[in-house]
């Protein structure tokens, strides 16, 4: 019978509990979209992943070690057209850069919140300078 190694176990767990905590925050950050926009998420999938990948970071015109707490991959729906069939559209939110620049519970909630709109408004068609305007940079 092969040997456990001590400690395994409990190191499943925990990861388990963070990754369940973080998907509360994502969840009650989708619940909180106004009405109006509830319909775009119809149209995405939101995505939690540990980290960026490298082929993600570079997309994003990141370094290898630079991180990256959301990226909206798909095209945006003011780029929708008749002659044209939109591709699968993807939120993917990543936990471990958000957990560790946000050690704080409340300031983890926030930065989700504001993760989740950003790359929600990057559906919608907003670029990047109109969400610095608005103070979701």
């Amino acid at each position: 019978m092969a040997k456990r190694r001590r400690g395994a176990r409990s190191a499943f767990a925990r990861r388990r509990a963070e990754t369940d905590r973080f998907e509360r925050l994502v969840e009650r950050a989708l619940d909180a979209i106004p009405a109006p926009f509830q319909a775009a998420l119809d149209d995405i999938a939101i995505v939690i992943e540990d980290d960026a990948s490298d082929e993600q970071r570079e997309i994003s015109g990141l370094g290898p070690d630079e991180g990256l707490y959301g990226l909206y991959e798909g095209t945006p729906r003011t780029a929708w057209g008749a002659e044209s069939v939109p591709f699968p559209n993807k939120i993917s939110l990543f936990r471990i850069p958000l957990e560790e620049d946000f050690p704080d519970p409340d300031d983890l909630a926030d930065e989700v919140r504001v993760t989740v709109i950003h790359e929600l408004a990057h559906h919608l068609g907003i670029d990047d300078d109109r969400l610095g305007e608005l103070g979701l940079d």
